[in-house]
């Protein structure tokens, strides 16, 4: 029998670090730039990070625009060795690029991700198509489905949506997201925000927050108006984090789950949290 590909491919180093090969085109650009052209990418997990990110053979960077760092953030990532600074289309980035210390990894670079974490390259790309906030993960599953279920979310006691056309939302590691037709959501217990984040699996959304008198975390409601061909069905379709509302689904009130996005639904706090 042929061994899966997760114990086929991944690989753990002394340090902590889960690696394996990516057979994806991946190149990443500062402005006009394009410092990262690779057809060998390696794919990374650090202990504590929940997703993924890229390291790449020198061969396949722009050596010539990478100074070593001159406050190198040292710690920032594990096993970390060596940070560079970035100087390319007429500006300095620092601490844009490192070295991990394991031996599997050595003579391969890393770089941030700009929005991610405010730092580093522009643009990254997997074959033609643009990657946003992070890269994928190739064992992490994304689908969206059409429903008939009877799903009700409640907000203080009031029933705020109701409907039996929802999509549900089904991402590997976190709860099921309960997408729901505007015209089955009362709207007009909803103002929008200029709040929107970026979702390397779903696109770009867009914010609501709950006009009502409970006290409730602003950004409470999402919408992707124009999601990435995978989750096509949520197009349109407004979605409330599980971890702060009432749902009910065929007349079963469910538990509100305890996710990474728990601690970060404070009520009243100025910004929301990433959409799941």
């Amino acid at each position: 029998m042929s061994p899966l590909p997760t114990e086929r491919s991944l690989s753990t180093t002394p340090e902590g670090l889960m690696w394996e090969p990516s057979e994806r085109w991946v190149r990443g650009r500062k402005g006009d730039v394009t410092v990262v052209d690779s057809r060998h990418p390696v794919l990374v997990w650090e202990p504590d990070l929940p997703v993924p990110q890229y390291a790449f053979p020198r061969a396949d960077v722009r050596e010539d625009l990478l100074r070593p760092a001159k406050n190198p953030h040292i710690g920032t990532h594990t096993g970390s060795q060596v940070f560079y600074d970035l100087e390319a289309d007429g500006e300095l980035v620092a601490n844009a690029a490192w070295t991990f210390a394991a031996d599997d990894l050595a003579g391969h670079i890393a770089f941030e991700w700009f929005r991610r974490s405010g730092r580093g390259l522009d643009h990254w790309y997997e074959e033609e198509e643009e990657i946003f906030i992070h890269p994928r993960d190739p064992h992490k599953r994304v689908d969206a489905m059409t429903s008939s279920r009877h799903v009700q979310i409640e907000i203080d006691g009031l029933l705020v949506a109701d409907t039996r056309r929802p999509v549900l939302l089904f991402e590997t590691g976190l709860p099921t997201r309960y997408y729901i037709p505007p015209e089955d959501v009362r709207l007009d217990l909803l103002v929008p925000t200029d709040h929107h984040t970026g979702c390397p699996y779903k696109g770009t959304a867009q914010y609501w927050s709950w006009h009502g008198g409970a006290d409730v975390p602003p950004n409470l409601v999402w919408s992707y108006p124009e999601p990435l061909p995978a989750v096509g069905p949520v197009q349109g379709l407004l979605a409330f984090f599980n971890e702060a509302v009432d749902i009910t689904v065929d007349g079963e009130r469910l538990e509100r789950p305890v996710t990474p996005f728990s601690a970060m639904l404070r009520p009243r706090s100025p910004r929301g949290p990433a959409p799941a």
